[in-house]
């Protein structure tokens, strides 16, 4: 069978090590860190009495509309470690708490009884979500400048209220495609809430991994595919029609797939795209006593936006998207702002001791979803026949998430099937 190589250990050159693997091709795949995953990771992070505890670098989740992602987690033997959510917790300053979970109506009605109750908007803020949801429905096969104007400006175009942005679109936007209303292309904010909440009724059920990211990725689940060969600790140096360098060694195969950060490409010689950057900032926090028992809840009117339950209340995760304003504040500035946001939702805090905290600042998150960008992605091919490319940057179709990462991962599969005449069918089609 055909020799590949594959740069990046991350979801991409994962997903088509996966999917080439299971095809029969020999694969090699060359990490440069001691760990699987790329941004979607875990690692120990030690503790001043010498214990350590294993720490996602920032809070990973999906929808069931992920589906390329959960194929993949089924081909590592892995998918019964994600455990999905039924309802969404969105509390207000003060501790109120609204759920949003499906009823008995069909798509795009499912969340209508839920959606009526919800205390954290007025009648008017819900009227105004409710015609803009309908206008994502009708206009998103229709207009063609939604690459090219902000998901902000369209929201003023259907004259949402300043509350249903501040608590609905944004809360929800923001974190799905980690960049600011104002700088996101509408064409992503449509494609979240089409495909996360509107297309099919289930598709907006959270998943979240039982176990830490990297253990997703572990020794047990390649022993299933046994062509599949991992080196951790081994940057891909350079990257060219003769093949790749990797420590000094030159490695040659039939075909090579780089599925590399954008940013790496040029220090291996590869042409890197005009893209921008858009961080993500993680707080973990362990307590000496149970904060909350909810599993997770979306933060109302705070900095911190999400809060994920980790270890019976005791070790909490919060979560901020497009977290430009907090790059320059220190650790103890941003510990000391996420304890005071909390202590607004879950009065516990005030009477708990804080045993540890560690702050997780990620500058290259993820591309920068901003209008005008979708020109700037290039696909899979490259000027050398034999060589493609990877990455949730690449032209897949979705923003930059997990699910993006490993479309890209078996866009690349299918060229490198193609190109050696065995054409394979990997990437599964959206749920809509």
């Amino acid at each position: 069978m055909p020799k590949v190589l594959i740069a990046g250990g991350g979801l991409a050159g994962l997903a088509a090590a996966a999917a080439l693997g299971g095809a029969g091709f020999e694969v090699e795949l060359f990490e440069s860190r001691p760990f699987l995953g790329g941004r979607a990771t875990s690692y120990p992070v030690p503790a001043g009495d010498g214990d350590a505890a294993t720490i996602d670098n920032c809070q990973h989740i999906l929808l069931r509309s992920c589906v390329n992602l959960l194929d993949f987690y089924a081909r590592l033997g892995v998918g019964d470690r994600i455990r999905f959510h039924r309802e969404f917790y969105f509390l207000e300053p003060g501790g109120r708490a609204s759920v949003l979970r499906r009823g008995r109506l069909p798509a795009p009605f499912h969340f209508t009884g839920a959606f009526i109750k919800l205390k954290f908007l007025g009648l008017r803020d819900k009227l105004a979500i409710a015609r803009a949801l309908w206008a994502i429905r009708r206009e998103r096969t229709r207009r063609r400048d939604l690459d090219r104007i902000s998901m902000g400006d369209w929201l003023l175009q259907k004259r949402q209220t300043p509350r249903a942005i501040d608590r609905f679109w944004r809360q929800v936007l923001v974190s799905a495609i980690n960049e600011d209303l104002d700088r996101m292309a509408a064409v992503h904010g449509f494609q979240a809430m089409w495909l996360g909440f509107l297309a099919r009724s289930d598709a907006y059920e959270m998943g979240v991994s039982a176990v830490p990211l990297a253990e997703l990725y572990g020794t047990d689940a390649w022993q299933r595919l046994p062509g599949v060969r991992i080196h951790l600790r081994a940057p891909v140096e350079a990257i060219g029609a003769e093949g790749f360098l990797v420590a000094g060694e030159r490695r040659t195969a039939d075909y090579y797939i780089s599925a590399l950060p954008f940013e790496r490409l040029a220090a291996v010689g590869l042409p890197a795209p005009a893209l921008e950057h858009s961080p993500i900032t993680g707080v973990h926090l362990w307590f000496d006593r149970e904060i909350t028992t909810l599993p997770h809840a979306t933060l109302l009117d705070r900095t911190m936006q999400w809060m994920f339950n980790k270890d019976g209340g005791r070790y909490l995760q919060l979560v901020v998207s497009a977290s430009r304003d907090l790059t320059n504040l220190s650790r103890e500035e941003i510990v000391e702002m996420a304890l005071g946001d909390l202590r607004l939702y879950f009065p516990r805090v005030c009477d708990a001791k804080l045993v540890r905290a560690h702050v997780v600042k990620e500058q290259r998150a993820t591309f920068s979803a901003a209008p005008d960008t979708e020109s700037l992605r290039p696909g899979t091919q490259t000027s050398i026949p034999n060589l493609f490319l990877a990455g949730d940057w690449t032209r897949t179709g979705w923003p930059a998430t997990m699910e993006g990462a490993v479309r890209s991962g078996y866009i690349a599969a299918e060229a490198v099937a193609r190109a050696a005449d065995q054409p394979t069918r990997f990437l599964l089609p959206d749920i809509a």
